[in-house]
């Protein structure tokens, strides 16, 4: 036994009302399912109130904080290839506890920082931690949950994540609510042991380590595809394939940053409505996806995980539309009812994407969830972020419709790239899909 290795649990079997809701067995998963929640808590109540923070109790200025939030996320953009390279090492396990710990310590660094330069090291570190956990929390779930019941887990997690931030979120908005930004403060006192909770739990995780690949010639199976390599081309470990996933997820990266970066300039600036509207817009979506994505990924989600992401591109793309519809010149489209609309397509359409994209991270080559692929992955996450708020300001300011047109466009662009994320099976190993049978058409 390895030294990240463990006994995992025995497999459970989920009750009605779990096998109904598309909910996995969570008996003897308590502590890998309280890290995931009580890390996300503690996201819900820090990550949006940083610029906040150095506003008002530091008095600085807002482009300044700005400038030294971007610089500090850029410069902590190597941390997903060093996460990678601790993955390869040490398992995803170790950079999972690693991680909350560094975003505690950024967090609670901010309490000491009162220069730009130092906002930049306090974010360094945030960021680092943020970007570390990602990296390996995808290949942590193929690695501490049964076999078999990845996308069920996936979907959960990402309903966790949902309920954590909104907690999170709630608990915030009341301690200002009731303190006015004084509370600011201790928020990140109270919040920040949060994460050191989560590495607590996250350390203790029961988990198994999936045999190295066997060294020397692989057997020919006589299928181009599972060999590794394209039919009548060179041997091929997946890498391009990956890298068609990466870009296919980018544009469901920037359209998760439009809830945080667009959607209230545009309700605002461009169709007049109140500044709450888009508060309202992400309640309602953090309610849908936390309370859909798990029976509608168990129970209406296609099987293949290609398709389920198509399913979503599509709706992508027609929220978009809807999004766009309200500021269409020389019609009287009410704004409301089209914002509504967009909100519920865009929310179903992240439930279908979001665990299927995750699936396909772990599983599309050989060695998918190793750590150099995750990096891969994670880097279009958080590349995505950081370039979000500079690229949707810059089109909303070209015009109001611009940035749906463009997002669309995107969405409609990986839409009809999706179909060649087929699997790359590794060697002697029987197809599962149908469709990649080699006897099928």
């Amino acid at each position: 036994m390895t030294p990240d290795t463990a006994a995992a649990p025995a497999p459970a079997r989920p009750g009605p009302l779990a096998r109904a809701l598309g909910l996995p067995a969570v008996r003897g998963y308590g502590r890998f399912v309280t890290g995931n929640l009580v890390d996300s808590v503690g996201s819900g109540m820090l990550l949006p109130l940083g610029l906040l923070y150095f506003t008002t109790v530091r008095g600085l200025s807002a482009p300044a904080v700005g400038a030294a939030v971007t610089v500090g996320q850029l410069a902590a953009l190597p941390s997903v290839f060093l996460a990678g390279r601790l993955m390869d090492r040490f398992g995803p396990r170790q950079p999972t506890v690693v991680a909350n710990v560094v975003t505690a310590a950024g967090f609670l660094t901010f309490l000491l920082a009162h220069r730009p330069w130092q906002i930049v090291c306090a974010y360094f570190l945030v960021q680092s931690g943020v970007n570390t956990y990602y990296t390996a929390q995808r290949t942590l779930i193929t690695q501490a949950t049964p076999a078999g019941e990845i996308r069920a887990w996936f979907a959960f997690t990402g309903s966790l994540r949902n309920i954590g931030i909104g907690a999170g979120a709630a608990l915030a908005a009341g301690a200002l609510a009731l303190y006015g930004t004084g509370a600011l403060t201790g928020l990140l006192v109270a919040a920040a042991p949060l994460y050191l909770l989560a590495a607590v739990c996250f350390a203790r995780v029961p988990v198994t380590t999936p045999p190295a690949p066997r060294a020397g010639p692989q057997p020919d199976s006589g299928d181009a595809e599972s060999r590794g390599r394209e039919p009548d081309g060179p041997r091929d470990d997946g890498t391009r394939r990956y890298l068609l996933l990466v870009a296919c997820a980018l544009p469901f990266v920037l359209s998760q940053s439009m809830l945080a970066v667009l959607i209230a300039l545009y309700a605002t600036t461009v169709l007049g409505l109140a500044a709450w509207t888009a508060s309202l817009l992400l309640i309602l979506n953090t309610v849908l996806v936390s309370t859909l994505t798990s029976p509608l990924t168990a129970h209406a989600a296609p099987a293949q995980p290609r398709h389920a992401i198509a399913l979503g591109y599509g709706l992508l793309t027609a929220a978009m539309l809807a999004f766009a519809a309200p500021a269409l010149p020389g019609t009287a489209i009410p704004a409301w009812p089209a914002l509504l609309l967009a909100m519920v397509l865009f929310s179903l359409a992240e439930i279908f994407c979001s665990p299927a994209l995750n699936e396909l991270s772990v599983t599309l080559t050989p060695g998918a969830a190793r750590g150099g692929k995750q990096s891969l992955y994670q880097l279009s996450w958080s590349t995505g972020n950081i370039a979000a708020p500079v690229l949707f300001t810059t089109l909303l300011a070209a015009g109001g419709l611009v940035p749906w047109v463009v997002q669309g466009a995107a969405c409609l662009l990986a839409l009809l790239a999706v179909p060649a994320l087929r699997p790359l099976r590794p060697a002697a190993t029987a197809p599962t899909d149908p469709e990649e049978s080699p006897t099928s058409p």
